[in-house]
């Protein structure tokens, strides 16, 4: 039977928590910013893992530019959570954007926009229909 936590996860959970207390109180650098560390996936060797990072920034250049600094910075990094872990290997970081928070959020606010034109259409089709869900709630709970 397989474990339910391998150990190759376990070191991405710990490697994960380690990266974001380094890069929000030891990196100085101001290419970098505000990073957020979403994910971690490390090889099952433990040479490779991949950071998945998110910003603040939508704009693709100033993103690259930043996953850039930080592929800049990896080594030093690497350096500086080697010294919070207990690894005979540490693994060599690889930066990665995650656009999958701000494509979330895109996709949450096309959403918001269809059900609005969806409400004023009906809305001008049949004026007296109810604005809220709470007013059909009230009509259905009175039959």
């Amino acid at each position: 039977m397989a474990k339910e936590f391998s150990r190759t996860r376990r070191i991405a959970q710990q490697l994960q928590q380690e990266l974001a207390m380094v890069l929000q109180r030891d990196m100085k650098d101001p290419r970098i910013g505000f990073v957020t560390v979403n994910d971690v996936d490390v090889s099952r060797d433990l040479s490779y893992a991949k950071v998945f990072v998110t910003f603040f920034e939508e704009d693709n250049e100033l993103v690259q530019q930043k996953v850039d600094a930080l592929s800049a910075a990896a080594p030093y990094i690497r350096t500086l959570v080697a010294g919070r872990m207990k690894l005979r290997v540490m693994p060599e970081l690889r930066f990665v954007y995650d656009s999958s928070l701000v494509e979330g959020m895109r996709m949450s606010n096309l959403v918001t926009q269809v059900i609005n034109k969806d409400k004023a259409k009906q809305q001008q089709f049949d004026p007296q229909a109810p604005e809220s869900s709470e007013a059909v709630d009230g009509d259905k709970e009175q039959d």
